[in-house]
């Protein structure tokens, strides 16, 4: 592990993953990477995503060689590495010891609003498609080797004040606040996953977080079963 501060943020699906790390791109001192285990998970688990190929042919599908890379040197040099990572990527053979260098934080969304966003594009999804018990498994292996508990946010806390909970996520990581973190240019990067065609347009066309709205969610019984779950 070289110096520096390397930020794992584990989130499932269906949250504001993308918009966050926007916020962390645009400080000047912070590299960011985008769900670096994106292949490995493809290959292995053998889900039909838009640009399946092109995913697995941009990344390596060996963990760890992913898992060398991330806790290898930070890329530009810059003294901040923003890793976001989806929950559902880590599969049950892949061991965690890797992270306990990293500094891991978790994202976190009510699942019923997970539930409702992510059944419009699957609708006959699976539980574990959601990276529930994937973030569980991380989040208790990282309570058991850091001694301590990390942090944790819930989307909705950020997007009704993104400017007290960026400033206490970096308090709490020992981080200097930038107000660069609230906004950022629209459109693509060039560190976006070739995914970003597919899911980014949304954020693509963002300068900001987007202002909370209260939403009344009305599930089907098949929804209502996989939120319970």
């Amino acid at each position: 592990m070289t110096a520096g501060v390397r930020i794992a943020m584990w989130s499932g699906p269906r949250n504001i993953s993308t918009a966050m790390m926007r916020a962390w791109e645009n400080r000047a001192d912070t590299a960011v990477t985008d769900e670096p285990f994106y292949a490995y998970y493809l290959l292995n688990t053998g889900t039909q995503h838009p640009g399946r190929e092109e995913v697995m042919a941009s990344q390596s599908t060996d963990w760890h060689t992913v898992a060398h890379m991330l806790t290898g040197p930070i890329p530009g040099g810059k003294p901040i590495w923003y890793q976001k990572h989806m929950t559902q990527h880590v599969l049950p053979e892949m061991p965690l010891d890797w992270i306990d260098g990293l500094v891991n934080c978790f994202l976190i969304r009510a699942p019923e609003e997970v539930v409702a966003s992510f059944t419009v594009i699957r609708p006959d999804a699976e539980l574990w498609e959601l990276g529930f018990e994937q973030q569980a498994r991380i989040y208790e292996h990282v309570c058991r080797h850091s001694g301590s508990l990390p942090p944790v946010l819930d989307a909705a806390d950020i997007l009704k004040d993104p400017a007290g909970m960026l400033c206490a996520l970096c308090a709490r990581l020992g981080i200097t606040f930038s107000e660069r973190m609230l906004h950022w240019p629209a459109g693509p990067r060039s560190s976006d996953g070739v995914w970003a065609k597919h899911w980014y347009q949304a954020v693509e066309q963002s300068t900001g977080f987007e202002p909370y709205k209260a939403r009344t969610i009305e599930l089907t019984d098949l929804q209502s079963h996989l939120a319970e779950r």
